[in-house]
């Protein structure tokens, strides 16, 4: 299976908690490590240090420099037209630059198409262990969430009902679900849908996307962190990472 790691990275993201470590250039860094320097980024809203350090990593060739209105969301938009040109077994994986990854990460991510997924996240997020009333995901009701759990050549895998805009599918499953996507992807992040008024990314999963059907899955425990202090995937020392 051919995998293409699409990267979007940003001056222009919203305030969050986090550790020291987890910055643009660490996470780059970190991607390229564990997914090689043959990825395609979009260098959106960045300052000259910025792009410098960018091309520190990655050839020239690969990164689009922009300056998109819509944040996460534009950047993640151009980057989705653009995979849907690609062969339909081809996967892609969405990365967004406040992620870390662990060893064999585009190994275990490959595994997960092994099992038949339509969509792979590498990050177990914390909140899916958490019951709503302590601010953890609204439909874990009555302590975490109901799932199945799935063994793949290397890692224990579950299904979960969502994730952030940082996930993998193969080109013609996008291709299907793409009204889907385009819907729930149109506004500004971290804001809501402009016109549905839904938090976007998760309500593209539980409304558009698993909750019509759609399986994704995730390692157990993660292989992906997400950058949040309070959401950083857990068992995992990331400094080390």
């Amino acid at each position: 299976m051919s995998l293409r790691v699409f990267y979007r990275i940003s001056d222009a993201g919203y305030n969050k908690v986090k550790p020291d470590y987890v910055n643009n250039e660490n996470c780059l860094k970190n991607c390229v490590k564990h997914f090689g320097d043959d990825i395609d980024i979009i260098a959106d809203n960045v300052s000259d240090v910025t792009f410098e350090m960018v091309k520190k990593y990655v050839p020239i060739s690969k990164i689009q420099r922009t300056n998109i209105k819509g944040g996460n969301a534009g950047s993640f938009t151009l980057l989705f037209e653009q995979a849907l040109l690609l062969e339909d077994e081809t996967i892609v994986y969405f990365l967004e630059d406040d992620y870390l990854h662990r060893e064999n990460s585009a190994q275990i991510l490959l595994e997960g198409f092994e099992l038949g997924s339509d969509y792979v996240t590498l990050y177990d997020h914390p909140d899916k262990y958490i019951p709503p009333e302590r601010g953890g995901n609204k439909f874990n009701i009555g302590g975490p969430e109901e799932t199945r759990v799935y063994c793949s050549r290397s890692t224990h895998w579950k299904i979960t009902n969502s994730t952030t805009l940082t996930f993998a599918s193969k080109v013609k499953t996008l291709k299907e679900d793409a009204s889907i996507i385009r819907e729930y992807t149109s506004g500004f992040h971290p804001e809501t849908h402009e016109e549905t008024g839904k938090a976007y990314d998760h309500s593209m999963w539980v409304y558009g996307l698993t909750g019509k059907g759609r399986k994704l899955i995730s390692p157990i425990p993660g292989y992906s962190t997400h950058g949040e202090i309070p959401w950083l995937t857990n068992f995992i020392n990331w400094e080390n990472e």
